[in-house]
């Protein structure tokens, strides 16, 4: 511990902070803002500056460490005037349509000019930039809002380790994208998002989708269903005042009826449904393994399009690992296309499928070419949450007062099991259950049904389960040590993948998911996201498991209903033909490789 003076106090604090910090746990504000707490410490926009008596010029205050002694100043006149200064030259190279620009109202710029009460419009010269990239079906760069902050860059390159955003250029003529001015869905973007959540302007949002989905809605001859992913209900009450970790489901089912969807299904009735598919796919390699038949090891989970598209470009040789299931959304949009419209006597062609994600990979993912059954997309279009609210807002309705409606049959009913597909660890988990309830016909033996050792936000989590006393049909795996890996965020994904492409890895099963923490933090969820705010969501979403009374997906009465009245078994023809998929080799520098892998 060291001791220093902010603003005539005497402090006590711990002599590895910055002076941001030390302030920071004392209650005392400094604006900044291209800081991000354990993501970005970069000090480009300088707006954090203080004065600390003995230094001859200022000094950033989220970059210099505090010393024993030191005097700091945060609101002397010179601070105020520089920081003044300051936020008028950012703003003298950024548009002033505030009224029209998505981030209105919650923009972190707009917020800091209500502190620092800077006067418009007294610097004004030459604009840095302003192209507009569209090409992503995911994310939209406005370099005309960017303010060089890297927050991106940081979480770009060192959050997700996929590098495709940098600073390219110069001084005046920086600009932050893609190398050689590529357009982004040139390169091996993997559309996760993760930029768009920490930008703090309207310089990267996801693509908007508002409109088709509007379009859809006011057309007579449509039937537009609507299905939510488990994270969404965890976090859509931020964008309305609620506190992080409140559950909105039953809300969120009323205000989709307000805007006049036909039908709202739940997009845990397909997760249910995946595991089944995908654990009788584990099973199916693991006997095959055991019996000495070719069977490739460690399977690997398929639910996350970010992590897809990161697999293909970075290891396109070791795509016989993926799970060949659909993400949970796009098999619920293929069913629905198919038994559902069979179901309600109606064209498919007739139905439009929009799914809420926290995701903006999703975008990407209800384009890929192998999303089509009998020449019909399984999703039409994807909102992420963020894009929901706005949706909500724009329709007038009052989310906070509605009341709690409930999903429709037959796609709308769910196990916990399904709820925590939304956090990391969740599909693994919920997989285990089944799985290994399948094998022995008895219940996992952990305490509340968790397997504790792969819950949390550690980067790497894994764990072992030992197989006893097996039905007679799993015999050859009685003594068996299930190993099993979980991790979220593509820099993880790295060290085990490293492990499989060297033909070291341990594991029988691991569990991937693009965002670090999981959906709860997609690149589609409301803003801010921080390790305090994934706990809540991932809190939330358990106790939404634990306060189901199914919670393994084979006891879905829906999904056994399934089975029976339509596609007959597991891994039978029909699934394969509606819930499985295939994978593009695409090359780190997104060459298209020859050959496809299913």
């Amino acid at each position: 511990m060291v001791q220093v003076t902010i603003n005539n106090k005497k402090l006590l604090v711990d002599d590895d902070m910055t002076i941001l910090e030390a302030a920071r746990a004392n209650n005392i504000n400094i604006p900044n803002f291209c800081y991000m707490k354990d993501v970005h410490r970069f000090g480009s926009c300088r707006i954090c500056v203080v004065e600390v008596e003995g230094a001859r010029n200022l000094q950033a205050s989220c970059m210099v460490k505090v010393r024993d002694g030191m005097v700091i100043h945060t609101n002397s006149e010179r601070v105020k005037k520089a920081r003044k200064m300051l936020y008028e030259l950012i703003l003298s190279d950024h548009p002033k349509n505030c009224l029209t620009c998505a981030r209105n109202q919650s923009c972190e710029l707009q917020k800091l000019g209500e502190l620092i009460h800077a006067e418009d419009g007294r610097l004004e010269g030459e604009r840095s930039k302003s192209e507009i990239d569209a090409s992503s079906p995911s994310i939209i760069r406005d370099m005309s809002k960017c303010v060089l902050c890297r927050r991106c860059v940081t979480v770009c390159n060192e959050i997700q380790g996929v590098g495709v955003l940098n600073a390219q250029n110069r001084g005046f003529k920086t600009v932050i994208g893609p190398g050689a001015d590529l357009p982004l869905n040139s390169v091996n973007c993997v559309m996760c998002g993760q930029c768009t959540v920490v930008c703090p302007v309207g310089a990267l949002q996801e693509k908007d989708s508002l409109q088709a989905v509007w379009d859809a809605l006011y057309d007579n001859g449509r039937h537009v269903v609507v299905q939510t992913a488990p994270a969404v209900r965890a976090a859509l009450g931020e964008e309305f005042g609620y506190e992080p970790g409140t559950l909105v489901t039953g809300k969120m089912v009323t205000a989709l009826r307000e805007l006049g969807f036909d039908a709202v299904f739940d997009t845990n009735f397909a997760a249910d449904l995946t595991i089944i598919e995908e654990g009788n796919e584990l099973l199916d390699r693991l006997t095959k393994a055991m019996n000495g038949k070719p069977a490739t090891l460690p399977m690997i989970t398929s639910c996350s399009p970010g992590w897809i598209k990161y697999v293909e470009h970075t290891y396109p040789d070791e795509l016989d690992h993926l799970s060949t299931c659909k993400s949970p959304h796009m098999m619920l949009g293929a069913l629905a296309k198919s038994y559902y419209a069979d179901k309600i006597g109606i064209d498919p062609r007739k139905i439009f499928v929009v799914s809420v994600m926290p995701c903006t990979a999703k975008k990407f993912e209800i384009t890929r070419p192998e999303m089509v059954n009998n020449g019909c997309p399984n999703v039409d279009a994807v909102l992420t949450t963020r894009e929901l609210a706005r949706m909500i807002k724009e329709a007038g309705v009052d989310f906070r007062s509605l009341g709690d409606g409930e999903f429709d049959n037959p796609l709308g009913i769910s196990t916990g099991a399904a709820d925590i597909f939304g956090t990391t660890g969740g599909v693994m988990e919920a997989a285990i259950r089944t799985v290994y309830e399948i094998v022995t016909g008895r219940e996992l033996p952990f305490e509340n049904l968790h397997v504790k050792s792969i819950m949390g936000l550690d980067t790497v989590k894994t764990a072992e389960l030992l197989i006893e006393n097996p039905k007679d049909e799993y015999k050859f795996l009685d003594g068996v040590q299930l190993k099993v890996a979980v991790t979220s965020g593509l820099k993880g994904a790295k060290m085990l993948m490293d492990q499989v492409s060297a033909n070291e890895s341990p594991y029988h099963f691991i569990e991937v998911m693009g965002c670090p923490g999981g959906c709860i933090s997609g690149g589609g969820q409301p803003r801010p996201t921080d390790d305090e705010i994934r706990k809540k969501r991932m809190d939330a979403i358990y106790r939404e498991d634990e306060n189901k009374q199914l919670r393994k997906s084979h006891e879905n009465p829906f999904i056994i209903k399934l089975y029976e009245e339509f596609l007959v078994k597991p891994l039978g023809h029909k699934s394969h033909e509606l819930l499985h998929t295939a994978y593009t080799r695409r090359g780190i520098f997104n060459e298209l490789l020859q050959g496809r892998h299913r």
